[in-house]
């Protein structure tokens, strides 16, 4: 182990009112007790390190949470050696070679009643779930509720937030100084990935592209290639990252070294109007449907398809709920942070424009955290 301190370590207060707003949670359910998993899955770590510090490095691990009492931190024991655990805040930390039937046999010792399971739809091991059912615990998907109630971001975890924003910046303006016409798609993807690995990121980075021919973007994100690059292209780099405080952002622009064809450019014009809906509406008190419903106007004026909602919440989950989009009625809280995407095409789905803000909902309106305008770049750019 070494002696670093990461800066971003929650302090005592703040990982007590992550724990008082889980427990409230808790309590509206009817729990007694909640399992937060956590997988080396990209961007689904980040619960259990919310709840005890630890950084998952591989494979997974799970915080268990009683209403009232210590909670329990539980590892795989085969992972015994994989990580830091030095950095886990919760006392009680468990290894037993399957922590499915060891979470089952201590929550049976307690006499757990109904039991919440947050990471049930995506997050949790199959065979730890299967244990879990074997032993007759009511089990209940807490995935929602859990979100709701670490939507609200402390101003610790915004410092966080802030961070990892002006690392993911730096990576975007790195790729449009270093383009150059016959790069590899991959090569100019190296040059963010170069600099968020010094900047501690590790492994929590999602990157992907969009591409397209003569100034356009076709719909599918797909990883870069060692295809050649072209100033005809229409290129969006999509980057998305957690600095060292484990909290995740997305950001990023259009790049067209020779100009967007006239599709393009309107459907860029419409995504301007979008984000500046964006800024009046994402206010304290409004619901994510009203928002995602005020925004997306431009869009449905010109007849575009949407490929998916807005945006989400995010947090130390890549992708938390809710969703900015229909039938969603959680109201938004200041200093909640939101990641703005909408995915918009033609209807015959030949052009199409996608690209990554994150947002914090303010009293008065939404907060653009990268402050960069929303236009297409032409690569070698040295500020935005």
């Amino acid at each position: 182990m070494t002696d670093y301190i990461n800066p971003y370590t929650p302090s005592q207060t703040e990982i007590a009112r992550r724990y008082h707003n889980v427990r409230l949670a808790m309590e509206k359910a009817g729990l007694d007790y909640l399992i937060v998993s956590g997988s080396e899955y990209t961007g689904f770590e980040g619960a259990v390190r919310y709840l005890c510090g630890f950084h998952i490095l591989h494979r997974y691990a799970y915080v268990i949470v009683p209403l009232a009492g210590e909670p329990v931190a539980v590892f795989p024991r085969e992972a015994t050696w994989v990580g830091d655990h030095s950095a886990t805040f919760v006392k009680q930390r468990e290894f037993p070679a399957h922590c499915g039937e060891w979470m089952a046999a201590w929550l049976k010792e307690k006499g757990a009643r109904q039991v919440g399971v947050y990471g049930l739809e995506y997050v949790m091991n199959v065979r730890d779930y299967a244990a879990l059912v074997k032993d007759g615990l009511d089990l209940v998907d807490f995935d929602t509720p859990f979100d709701y109630a670490r939507a609200e971001k402390s101003e610790e975890e915004l410092r966080s937030v802030r961070h990892s924003m002006a690392i993911n910046k730096a990576g975007v303006l790195a790729v449009l100084q270093a383009y150059r016409e016959g790069m590899t798609e991959a090569a100019l993807m190296g040059v963010a990935e170069n600099l968020f690995a010094a900047a501690g990121t590790a492994r929590k980075t999602m990157d992907m592209i969009c591409s397209g021919p003569d100034g356009s973007l076709r719909p599918q994100m797909v990883f870069p290639t060692g295809r050649p690059l072209r100033d005809t292209d229409g290129l969006v780099y999509g980057l998305e990252i957690a600095g060292e405080g484990g909290h995740w952002v997305e950001f990023s622009r259009v790049l067209a070294p020779r100009g967007l064809d006239a599709v393009t450019q309107a459907m860029l014009t419409a995504y301007q109007e979008f984000h500046e809906l964006a800024k009046t509406h994402m206010k304290a008190g409004a619901t994510a449907e009203e928002v995602h419903r005020a925004c997306v106007k431009p869009f449905h004026d010109r007849g575009y398809r949407l490929g998916h909602v807005s945006g989400h919440s995010i947090g130390m989950t890549m992708i938390e709920m809710p969703r900015i989009g229909e039938g969603f009625d959680f109201v938004l809280p200041e200093n909640m942070v939101c990641s703005m995407h909408p995915h918009i095409m033609t209807e015959d789905r030949r052009h199409s424009l996608y690209f990554q803000e994150t947002y914090r909902v303010g009293k008065d309106g939404g907060e653009a955290l990268s402050g960069v305008p929303i236009k297409a770049y032409h690569g070698g750019e040295s500020a935005f």
